[in-house]
């Protein structure tokens, strides 16, 4: 059959750059409902038909279309492309070879396209063993984020070898990818905010939904992309009876983490205010909070002119006694980056409990090695969860008291994006969460930021010692 491909030149969307892109990778992230699916297709398509012909006038090209489960690659990868182009050729899954579109129609110059499009379902780097082998013009790499790195790092490997050199090689071979916005410690986004490889692309679709700033709320965002094929009411519909994260991710395009339990600051984090350029001054007292155990943390933080907090640094590990923590990751970063810092390090009160095997508290194992460590006053959550709220509601010279470097701190702020939280008690029909905060790698950090935010506030008042009371008011250490 003879087909016409026209591309949708329509208004300047960030949908259209994307399937015009001609760079080896690109990847586009969108809210659900704004054509990135649509988008992919007509990409494959365009790149067959593009594919210079060979001496027998025939475009040859073989692609893989690669979605994380079976189920979800022949519910949507498979029937999304067969609703839009399924006509250009002939479908046929089952049996030993993977499901496979096979495009075969004329075009108006009188050559013909030939081209095999595979479709995978990849989702354990194990499954990387079905690439090897492959000689492939390029692929499709449909929800990309749902992907393991090890299954995109050997396709890359397999592209640009089909048609062979006989047949004067691919006209463009490369990759593409779509997909709804990923976690802010995925290896996606490390790719796209961190590492930005060379002649790979990334394009972000405005949101569905835009957080208000003064409200607070998500409203109808006008820059939305695909409006036209989507109900008036598709986003703001869409948002009713889902959690806060849920929406920022799924339909505000914004980097998140959505994971099954309860945000413990849902109601008080917004990135769009509390992350910041801040960064150590030398002239102010630096806070450490600790957190102890087999996964110690230290946060650094400074008040600020006007009575808010910068949190400037974290130092997150697992694995390690506090002395090996202190020795190896702690005083060294110390020694390279807060070169005399007049330091106030505050701990977790339940380093005082001295330990089965040698009767020593982690107070005086930290005495020893150098550090004076005020302990809190209380554990208990509600006042710890009370003071970091506090600096995050408040406000000081026009902006938010809380400031958050986001390069420096990536696991407190996705603790705060969600992976600090509560779980889920499975209860049919009712929806209820544990008391505590799950014990996961986002709550050490966190409790260690809560010891800092509680004495900053002034909880911790009556548990200093003659050494920090002395001259509170004139002691360097407490310099602003």
């Amino acid at each position: 059959m003879e087909f016409r491909l026209r591309i949708n030149t329509g208004p300047k969307t960030v949908l259209n750059d994307y399937i015009k892109c001609r760079d080896r990778v690109s990847v586009i992230t969108g809210p659900l409902g704004s054509g990135k699916t649509f988008g992919s297709c007509q990409r494959l398509v365009s790149h067959m038909c593009e594919q210079r012909p060979n001496y027998q006038g025939i475009r040859k090209t073989r692609w893989y279309a690669i979605r994380n489960t079976y189920p979800d690659l022949m519910s949507t990868t498979v029937k999304d492309f067969m609703e839009l182009f399924g006509d250009l050729g002939s479908f046929k899954g089952g049996g030993i070879s993977p499901p496979t579109f096979t495009a075969h129609f004329k075009l108006p110059d009188r050559t013909i396209v030939f081209s095999e499009l595979m479709f995978l379902a990849l989702d354990r780097p194990q499954s990387i063993k079905k690439l090897r082998g492959s000689q492939l013009t390029g692929g499709w790499l449909n929800e990309i984020k749902e992907l393991p790195k090890a299954v995109i790092d050997m396709i890359d490997l397999r592209i640009g070898r089909y048609p062979s050199k006989m047949e004067g090689g691919p006209t463009w071979y490369g990759l593409i990818g779509d997909t709804n916005q990923c976690d802010d410690d995925h290896w996606l986004y490390k790719l796209a905010e961190e590492v930005k490889p060379k002649g790979w692309s990334f394009f972000t679709q405005p949101g569905g939904l835009i957080k208000n700033p003064i409200t607070k709320e998500w409203d109808p965002n006008p820059n939305a992309e695909n409006l036209i094929n989507l109900n008036p009411n598709y986003y703001i519909q869409g948002k009713e009876g889902k959690d806060e994260m849920w929406i920022r991710v799924n339909l505000g395009n914004k980097y998140g983490t959505v994971l099954d339990g309860k945000p413990l600051y849902a109601e008080q984090w917004y990135e769009s205010i509390h992350l910041g350029n801040v960064v150590y001054n030398p002239e102010s007292t630096l806070f450490i909070g600790l957190d102890f155990g087999l996964c110690p943390s230290a946060i650094f933080a400074q008040l600020n002119q006007y009575g808010g907090v910068n949190i400037i640094d974290e130092l997150v590990a697992s694995g390690l006694g506090i002395n090996q923590f202190v020795k190896e990751l702690l005083k060294p970063k110390l020694a390279k980056e807060y070169h005399k810092a007049s330091i106030v390090y505050v701990g977790d009160p339940a380093g005082n409990h001295k330990a089965e095997t040698d009767e020593q508290t982690v107070f005086k194992e930290l005495e020893d090695l150098g550090i004076e460590c005020i302990a809190g006053n209380t554990n208990l959550l509600t006042p710890r969860l009370e003071s970091v709220r506090y600096f995050l509601q408040l406000l000081v010279g026009g902006k938010a008291g809380f400031q958050l470097n986001p390069i420096k701190c990536p696991t407190l702020r996705r603790g705060f994006n969600g992976g600090y939280r509560l779980r889920r008690i499975q209860v049919v029909g009712q929806e209820k969460f544990m008391s505590v905060p799950d014990k996961n790698k986002f709550s050490h950090p966190h409790d260690a930021l809560q010891y800092i935010c509680m004495l900053l506030k002034g909880g911790y008042d009556d548990v200093f010692d003659d050494r920090f009371n002395r001259n509170a008011e004139t002691d360097s250490r407490w310099s602003r």
